[in-house]
């Protein structure tokens, strides 16, 4: 079998299984990002490699997926984020840079000389009239905000596990919000 036609399809994002676990979590007043760090190689200086970055100065994102494909998505973030600031003199809103990196990423999917990108990427900030806000924009294009999610080789596993923790308690501490987080991976 050839592996070529991997990339054609939207939901594979390599043969050598480069999607790592995400999971996101929005509290009552945070909102907590987690990801495995896995270094690919021994050789590496693990402390130079990272999947979290800061796309503004209240935005945040967790990247999964090809690796030269979330630093395109997180320079264009950034890219976005400043022409923003300078148009219009202050920040960009999560929300807004969520909706253009989806734009972009849906317009990949619709012409056949450009390859979708192959990440996902976990938007979190702390907006100071709406809260903390998660949102998840996929290679398709579509993006939404989110209570909790997942990325990843078990997202449905994590994502029931964080169906049943949000279920009876919606509005969650700071401390609980990260000890969910942190066990979203661990279940997996």
């Amino acid at each position: 079998m050839s592996h070529a036609g991997f990339d054609r399809q939207i939901t594979i994002f390599s043969p050598e299984g480069r999607l790592y676990q995400v999971v996101g979590v929005r509290g009552a007043d945070s909102a907590v990002v987690a990801t495995q760090k896995k270094v690919p190689d021994k050789l590496l200086d693990s402390s130079t490699v990272t999947n979290m970055f800061q796309l503004a100065p209240h935005i945040g994102c967790v990247m999964t997926g090809h690796s030269a494909d979330s630093r395109c998505q997180v320079h264009r973030a950034r890219l976005e984020a400043g022409e923003w600031k300078y148009k219009f003199g202050h920040d960009i809103q999560a929300d807004l840079l969520c909706r253009r990196l989806a734009h972009v990423c849906q317009v990949y999917t619709q012409n056949a000389d450009m390859r979708p990108l192959g990440c996902c990427m976990l938007l979190v900030s702390m907006d100071p009239q709406q809260g903390p806000l998660l949102y998840k924009c996929d290679p398709a294009g579509h993006y939404c905000g989110f209570r909790a999610t997942a990325v990843g080789v078990k997202q449905a596993e994590a994502s029931n596990y964080l169906e049943t923790e949000l279920k009876n308690k919606p509005d969650l501490s700071q401390d609980r919000t990260v000890q969910v987080g942190c066990s979203g991976l661990l279940v997996v």
